[in-house]
């Protein structure tokens, strides 16, 4: 990376802090810190769950696969798409409806406080686990770009490159900083330039290893298989199940389920899982093309770095920096996402609980504080993933065995009253042991040999899903056949869903220009910054160029829907 590629990287980063120190002042209530009071706007809360999904691994898990396998990879993502538009239509609104403040109130309102405590620690330790491996891969990928000279204040002598530790240091505290200050303001709005940032960057990407593909330089052959959305692992069955899993992940994780939750009405929480959902039905072709590309190049490379070298190879000084931070972003809106909505769950369910006199200062005070110490814990478990010695694979594979078994029973408890807690805790035991059965016992004598072990090992891949979303709707649909009746928490959640009501907007909240000025002004200082790149670079200017132009007509688009609202708000 060149200077200007740090100077690109670092005014990302210090525009991320800004804009939580901007959405501090909105936190006046434990509600507006982790719902925004409800007044989300649905296309923001549509691009922040969108970005919820990304991360360091977007780009080298499936930008790997895509350069390994080819369009299989973009055939996988696009089922997202799919699980998103059926989350639209028939569990974001009701999300709403309940008018609850954390996906945690539904759990205790529907299955009670033994599920709560289930649900609350093992998603938390979960999550904490698999965002510091995200945060350790986003800076294993820096600090390889970031030689130093011997005698650096910040050089690892062991690797000659920038410290590792110093990396997730600075990356952890940023997003913990913006998250902290800002609430789940902070963290929609900063997915929004974060939603931008990372479109621009790969849209560069695209049309520069175009152009250099049909500049005269020898193709690679690739596989037959290379554009077939299909291979003997990811077959059509793998698919629906992908589908299935997704529809369970994206429409009862907490995080996600946090987005339905902020917006005004019913209708904007279905708009926004359908605009996640119509995003992942078309982003996958963009953002997967580069390593696409990059296999006919250079098919000699790791798969894992495919999407780095691709970007080093044809970006020109100052938009690596870009690329660099369209990785963070991806990562910085995984992590921020479950900071918010678990420092949400241990303020509603637990601070409250024990201090039911504390006054709304105390309790965003207090929300603060416990997203200040889950940020603290996911940096620590980043700083120890290289000494865990591979473990850290071992805990993300048994964690991730509960994700399916914890979020289909909230789906089911959600649109239906024949399931109680016991099934909440059946299905997820059952589950899970069977998991580790398969995952983990494959090499015991006895089971090693056996047909079914032979099949497993032959279908890994469907084996997953089978295991994490068929078999607890298996176990629920068992249950929910032979209940004698609706549940006795069912009553609750219909009382709640029967008095909703949309919150109320007034003319100042409904033509709230806040998140269009962000689009504005991220657009606008990412095409004046991409037309000052254009004098450090000796080639690459003609793209640079009209890149720039084109970001800021339609930055002057997002001002003059800035000026509107701002007339609207003050008609005289």
């Amino acid at each position: 990376m060149a200077p200007i590629d740090f100077a690109v990287l670092a005014a990302y980063l210090i525009g991320t802090l800004l804009i939580g120190l901007r959405y501090a002042g909105r936190n006046r209530r434990s509600r507006d810190m982790f719902a925004a009071g409800g007044r989300s706007p649905w296309w923001v809360s549509g691009l922040s769950g969108f970005m919820t999904l990304k991360s360091a691994g977007t780009f080298v898990v499936w930008g790997g696969l895509a350069y390994r396998e080819g369009v299989v990879a973009i055939a996988i993502n696009t089922c997202i798409g799919v699980a998103g538009l059926l989350v639209g239509s028939l569990v974001a609104g009701r999300w709403r409806r309940t008018g609850v403040t954390t996906p945690a109130e539904f759990v205790q309102l529907r299955f009670g406080p033994q599920a709560v405590q289930l649900y609350t620690w093992a998603m938390m330790g979960m999550r904490i686990v698999s965002t510091g491996v995200a945060l350790y891969a986003l800076s294993v990928m820096l600090v390889a770009l970031v030689p130093l000279e011997p005698g650096h204040l910040l050089r690892d002598d062991a690797t000659g490159h920038l410290s590792l530790a110093v990396a997730i240091g600075v990356f952890g505290a940023v997003v913990v900083a913006y998250t902290v200050t800002g609430g789940l303001w902070a963290v929609l709005m900063t997915d929004v330039l974060q939603f931008i940032v990372l479109q621009l960057a790969v849209l560069f990407v695209i049309p520069l290893l175009w152009w250099q593909l049909h500049s005269g330089v020898p193709l690679a052959p690739v596989p037959e298989t290379f554009f077939q959305p299909f291979s003997s692992q990811y077959t059509l069955w793998f698919m629906a199940g992908w589908v299935a899993v997704h529809f369970f992940l994206v429409g009862a994780e907490w995080a996600f389920a946090q987005r339905y939750i902020c917006v005004p009405t019913e209708r904007d929480a279905r708009w926004s899982a359908w605009l996640f959902g119509v995003l992942y039905l078309v982003s996958p072709t963009l953002w997967l093309t580069p390593p696409l590309l990059y296999r006919m190049l250079q098919p000699d490379a790791d798969p894992e770095q495919a999407y780095i070298l691709a970007s080093q190879l044809v970006l020109p000084a100052g938009m690596l920096g870009l690329m660099m931070a369209a990785m963070f972003s991806a990562t910085a809106s995984a992590i921020s996402g479950q900071i918010n909505v678990f420092a949400g769950v241990l303020t509603e369910q637990f601070y409250r609980r024990l201090r039911p006199e504390a006054s709304e200062r105390r309790l965003v005070a207090a929300g603060r504080l416990f997203a200040l110490l889950i940020g603290a814990a996911l940096i620590a478990v980043a700083w120890c993933v290289p000494r865990m010695g591979g473990a850290e694979k071992i805990v993300l594979t048994l964690t991730g065995m509960l994700l399916g078994p914890l979020m289909a029973p909230t789906i089911w408890g959600l649109l239906s009253g024949r399931i109680g807690t016991h099934t909440v805790f059946a299905t997820a035991g059952i589950s899970f042991s069977i998991g580790v059965l398969v995952r983990l016992g494959m090499d015991l004598g006895w089971f090693a040999d056996s047909a079914p072990a032979r099949w497993i090992q032959a279908n890994p891949r469907l084996t997953d899903v089978l295991v994490g979303a068929v078999l607890p709707v298996v176990i629920l649909s068992i249950s929910h056949v032979i209940a004698k009746g609706p549940a006795p928490q069912w009553q609750r959640v219909r009382a709640r869903i029967d008095a909703y009501a949309p919150t109320p907007m007034t003319t100042v909240d409904a033509n709230d220009h806040a998140p269009a000025r962000t689009v504005a002004i991220s657009l606008t200082v990412t095409g004046v910054l991409t037309l000052v790149l254009i004098a450090f670079n000796d080639s690459g200017r003609t793209a640079l160029l009209m890149f720039g132009a084109i970001l800021l007509l339609i930055a002057a688009v997002a001002w003059r829907r800035v000026v509107r609202q701002l007339r609207a708000q003050h008609p005289g």
